[in-house]
């Protein structure tokens, strides 16, 4: 994972994925100057996550669409997307859920946590694993929502509908990555402890 880490990029692509993490730390450091700190902290906390691609060693195009949306999902925040514009919560939960269970799937995949004797047990695995993480992120995520509503701004929306019907959406968005990682090549092929 540290060799894909610190490989060069090799393409324009690669560069592009490069820059969305430039991106994200640029980030931070404006919303710190312009907004407030609670909205650098929520730029901040998507951090981590934009390097998760480049150690897994994802595709390009993988690397780019996981950072973008986490950088949407956290921007969202920041412009309060989610309470002014009608069903964005719901987009951004089945977008983001989809993106983070893809690559925790990737992770547990390319260590060979999960396989399967044969495409069709292996493509089943994936989907139902993909899923279930994808609604065990969606319960954390409400549960930090639920924290920070309650120790620090009660400006944070935390409504029993919302919770259920955000994971129910992230839950579909994971069952869907699923089958995506099932069907198409993620890792790049020179990818070091890719799975073939």
């Amino acid at each position: 994972m540290i060799q894909n880490f610190l490989r060069r990029p090799q393409t324009v692509a690669e560069a592009c994925a490069d820059a969305v993490r430039v991106l994200g730390a640029l980030s931070v450091i404006i919303a710190a100057v312009w907004f407030d700190l609670t909205d650098a902290g929520v730029l901040a906390f998507a951090l981590p996550g934009l390097l998760i691609p480049r150690f897994l060693g994802t595709r390009a195009w993988v690397d780019i669409t996981f950072g973008a949306t986490l950088l949407v999902a956290a921007w969202s925040n920041v412009f309060d997307l989610y309470t002014r514009v009608v069903g964005w919560d719901l987009i951004v939960h089945f977008a983001c859920t989809a993106a983070l269970a893809m690559v925790a799937c990737l992770l547990l995949r390319r260590t060979g946590t999960i396989t399967g004797p044969d495409f069709r047990s292996a493509m089943i695995a994936t989907v139902l694993i993909t899923t279930m993480l994808g609604l065990a992120l969606s319960a954390l995520w409400e549960m930090i929502e639920w924290l920070g509503c309650t120790y620090i701004s009660d400006e944070i929306f935390v409504e029993y509908e919302d919770t259920i019907s955000d994971m129910a959406v992230g839950g579909l968005g994971a069952a869907g990555a699923g089958f995506i990682i099932a069907f198409v090549p993620l890792l790049r092929s020179a990818a070091v402890g890719s799975a073939p």
